[in-house]
């Protein structure tokens, strides 16, 4: 059965204790973050709806169960999974508003949806629960106190750019490096250390994922190795290089640990209010885009993912390394081989621009994906591109508009296709390991048009991934997380 949940916006909101200022807020900070900001919400508490649905048969006694949460840019969602990868739960939330000096909140809004994920998890599940992982938007960075966790800036979302920065960052990086791009989790550290004058010693930056799991574990400063990529951390080294550690910032980086590991127990506090045991792990994250890539579970190299969500991220698995802040391209490692490829700032949120969802599944059904568009675009919602063209100014194209609805979307759809097919030959020439079949997460994995236009400008197989939410993903790493730890 499926459930629709409705719940005041302020209620998501857990209870804190005086006494548990230290490692989180206190419930006055949770409304205060700072002294000359007062925070509030849009109009009315705007209720959010929760879809949850419960499959209560197939757990065997003494089975546990594995909790993946995802924070995408446009809401989060969990999957709870046995080790058989069978969902016996799944649910989304989108964020909440909550407005500072008339800017969204975002560090509140977070906060808010990851209780009220927890808060969907089945009652009666929740004990089952035998570990926790968290994935978030790349480089949506957050510098907060080393102390307390409180943000001390606003957060500087994924596809922020601070070119302000970049020069600082190219004198010494290596040429080329992940870094070198004004998106980068570098740029933007740069850019507030160039900024801030008070606030240094005890700041600490963190990652969307690194901080959820905090208000999880509560030890300040961990993260991982795929989010800690965009801020210098060398993978293949296993720690950050030399010409990061003499900054005078890096006092600022967390400490770094593979997705997936055990970094600790759930809080009692957390584990008393919603129901979780004693031997709950929390395990570090990943990025968005890397849990959609483990949920496709395309393990041969060759094998790639696109997520097409608001944003077109590609992964590919090569056996090769490929880095080259020229073309926005950069490698996450997993395991002992590469997820080489990027993140482009076309996309789903582009579509919404112009249609509706109830548009896009008609508009769509009129198209004949066999055949070619004329149109040319380059669908972006603002300008500024990080792959597989790394152009902050690069201009939205697109105009012409034809009278014809129906046109226009296929004109998008099929310009996001040559975006991609851009991205993997990209890839192809810079080294990787060739690409040989396509899976597709995201919203846009159900338009089955778009998926006929893609195989054809792509040349080759394309399919929706059997699992297709970064939240499975998320799960997974939760149960490697949970396994290892077992050893």
């Amino acid at each position: 059965m499926t459930a629709l949940v409705h719940h005041p916006t302020l209620s998501f909101l857990p209870p804190f204790s005086p006494s548990q200022q230290h490692g989180h807020y206190s419930s006055r900070k949770l409304l205060v973050l700072r002294k000359d900001q007062l925070y509030k919400t849009v109009s009315k508490p705007r209720p959010i709806m929760a879809l949850a649905s419960n499959k209560e048969s197939g757990i065997l006694v003494g089975e546990r169960l594995y909790l993946g949460m995802d924070f995408g840019t446009s809401g989060a969602r969990y999957a709870l999974i046995d080790k058989q990868g069978i969902i016996h739960s799944e649910g989304k939330r989108e964020y909440p508003v909550f407005m500072s000096e008339e800017k969204m909140d975002w560090v509140r809004s977070w906060r808010a949806a990851l209780f009220s994920l927890l808060e969907d998890v089945p009652v009666h599940l929740r004990p089952l629960v035998a570990s926790i992982s968290i994935d978030g938007t790349s480089a949506t960075t957050l510098i907060v106190d080393r102390n307390t966790g409180e943000p001390l800036w606003r957060p500087f979302l994924y596809n922020e750019s601070c070119p302000d920065a970049l020069p600082t960052v190219k004198s010494v990086a290596p040429a080329n490096h992940t870094v070198c791009s004004g998106s980068s989790t570098l740029c933007k550290l740069v850019s507030w250390w160039n900024i801030e004058e008070s606030n240094k010693k005890s700041a600490l930056l963190l990652h969307q994922a690194d901080w959820l799991l905090w208000l999880l574990h509560g030890k300040l400063g961990v993260s991982d190795y795929n989010n800690a990529l965009k801020v210098g951390y060398d993978p293949a080294l296993d720690s950050y290089p030399p010409w990061l550690h003499s900054q005078p910032y890096s006092q600022l980086l967390p400490s770094v640990m593979a997705p997936g590991a055990s970094i600790g127990n759930l809080k009692e506090d957390i584990r008393t209010q919603f129901g979780f045991q004693e031997d709950c792990i929390v395990c570090a994250g990943t990025t968005d885009s890397i849990a959609a890539f483990l949920a496709a579970r395309a393990t041969q190299p060759g094998k790639a993912v696109t997520s097409l969500g608001s944003t077109l991220a590609i992964k590919l698995l090569s056996t090769m390394r490929i880095d080259d802040a020229r073309f926005g391209v950069y490698s996450h490692r997993l395991d002992d081989k590469w997820l080489v490829g990027g993140a482009s700032n076309t996309g789903g949120a582009v579509l919404k621009q112009f249609f509706t969802d109830e548009q896009l599944q008609k508009l769509s059904e009129q198209i004949n994906p066999m055949e070619a568009s004329p149109l040319d675009y380059y669908p972006l919602k603002a300008v500024g591109e990080r792959f597989p063209v790394a152009d902050p100014n690069l201009v939205p194209r697109l105009h012409p508009r034809p009278e014809s609805d129906v046109e226009y979307l296929h004109g998008i759809l099929e310009s996001i296709a040559h975006i991609e097919a851009k991205a993997y030959n990209l890839l192809k020439d810079l080294g990787a390991t060739q690409v040989e079949e396509v899976f597709t997460a995201g919203g846009g994995a159900k338009n089955e048009k778009w998926t006929k236009i893609r195989e054809r400008v792509l040349g080759l197989p394309v399919s929706r991934a059997k699992q297709t939410e970064a939240a499975y993903g998320a799960a997974l790493l939760a149960l490697k997380g949970a396994q290892h730890d077992s050893c």
